[in-house]
């Protein structure tokens, strides 16, 4: 039994979370403030595009598609420059400063053209600021900490979804009780409430967080014959580019939460269930998050990845097959835990696969490589659908029949990605 697993046994853990230092605190504080204004608003977008804007499911998916791919490179070159400058903190202090600032515009939003310029500035944001984040994480904390700290994380920000999705719950039954649509000065006012969190969180990371040496300054070079100044995946381990191969697969089926939205719309649940659903989903995700990243300390990432992965699979062919809002209500809780089980792990393993020095540009590769999957995701998603010009689609389960086969076909891969390799140490 090694010292984790004895500071485990004999304390539950909470030496292990007393342990944790300053910035992975304030990066939870911040993602946890972050949260609570993004969800406010992430699952009344779909509804206001769809139920204010007349906006199709497949249009839907584009704008989503658009965003996501456009910050896909934001996310390789934020984590390249903060291993290239040794600075993690004002890229990401800089990134949700970007998406606090756009917020405001979504209130004037009267087509879905300007929704999407909204969602290009706020995934800017996050583009800029996820690698350098995640990187800072990892680089205050020891190696037998990165599952904690990314439970903890995950559990921070999931907590702060939770509250967003009642926040907007409250608004919603403030102002129209048991509809079944969304109406325009009810989304307006979630998005003028979403701005203070959002503000806050810049405030705490910028004067909270501190810069952690771990990283050597290199130069920043992007041209030229040394070393330092050439990207390549192959400067990588072996394992870390055939998980990359893996999560994209899995990606590709892994269409926009939009769609699960739209899909408790189209089960029969009123705006109030919908965001009854996401509450349960939240914390299910935050009750979960924090065991399973002590859990992947202690018997391995891909244990854990792959049982969550597996349940990711049973929940999209539960959507695929669900008739009633109860049955919503089930999913989005086994959905939570999927994640909780899933996230904070994943970003783990990734730590785990790759050189130190290499962190940021590792987490960058990482986020980009999910972005660009997700644009064939979210378009293949929207056109099973509902169809696109005179293709008709097949209707609501047919993203997820899609999203669960792929799903398993990760699994299998997962299950196969090579062990370490005893030569090539990352640390």
């Amino acid at each position: 039994m090694n010292e984790v697993e004895r500071t485990v046994k004999s304390t539950g853990g909470t030496a292990l979370i007393r342990r944790l230092p300053r910035n992975v605190w304030v990066v939870t504080i911040t993602s946890f403030l972050t949260d609570i204004s993004s969800e406010m608003l992430i699952n009344l977008i779909p509804l206001f595009l769809s139920n204010v804007l007349g906006v199709r499911t497949v249009v839907i998916g584009l704008i989503e598609t658009v965003a996501t791919a456009a910050v896909s490179l934001l996310k390789f070159i934020s984590g390249w420059l903060s291993d290239r400058l040794g600075v993690r903190k004002w890229l990401a202090v800089l990134g949700y400063g970007v998406s606090t600032i756009a917020k405001p515009f979504m209130y004037f939003a009267t087509s879905w053209g300007w929704v999407l310029g909204v969602r290009l500035a706020d995934r800017a944001g996050k583009g800029l600021r996820t690698a350098p984040r995640d990187a800072m994480v990892v680089d205050s904390v020891d190696e037998d900490q990165r599952g904690l700290a990314f439970g903890i994380h995950r559990a921070g920000d999931t907590v702060g979804a939770l509250i967003g999705h009642a926040i907007a719950m409250g608004v919603v039954l403030a102002v129209q009780r048991g509809a079944t649509t969304l109406a325009r000065d009810t989304f307006q006012i979630v998005v003028v409430i979403s701005i203070i969190p959002a503000a806050l969180a810049v405030a705490v990371l910028a004067l909270g967080a501190r810069e952690v040496n771990r990283v050597k300054r290199q130069p920043t070079r992007l041209s030229g014959s040394g070393e330092e100044a050439r990207f390549s995946t192959t400067s990588f381990d072996r394992r870390f580019r055939l998980f990359l191969i893996i999560i994209t697969l899995f990606t590709l089926g892994n269409s926009s939460d939009f769609f699960l939205t739209l899909r408790a719309q189209s089960a029969g649940l009123s705006i109030v269930g919908v965001l009854g659903v996401w509450i349960v989903l939240n914390l299910a995700y935050s009750l979960a998050s924090t065991p399973a990243g002590m859990l992947s300390d202690r018997v391995g990432r891909r244990k854990l990845l792959v049982t969550g992965w597996t349940l990711y699979v049973l929940v999209y062919l539960g959507f695929a097959l669900a008739t009633s809002g109860w049955q919503v209500w089930v999913l989005m809780a086994a959905y939570g835990l999927y994640y909780g089980l899933s996230e904070g792990v994943t970003k783990a393993f990734v730590a785990d696969l790759v050189p130190k020095d290499k962190r940021g540009t590792a987490y960058g590769v990482f986020n980009a490589a999910i972005g660009l999957a997700a644009l064939p995701a979210n378009l293949i998603a929207g056109a099973l659908w509902q169809g696109v010009g005179k293709w008709k689609g097949f209707g609501p389960s047919a993203p997820f029949l899609y999203g669960a086969a792929l799903a398993l076909l990760a699994v299998v891969l997962l299950v196969k990605l090579p062990e370490e390799d005893a030569s090539s140490a990352t640390e």
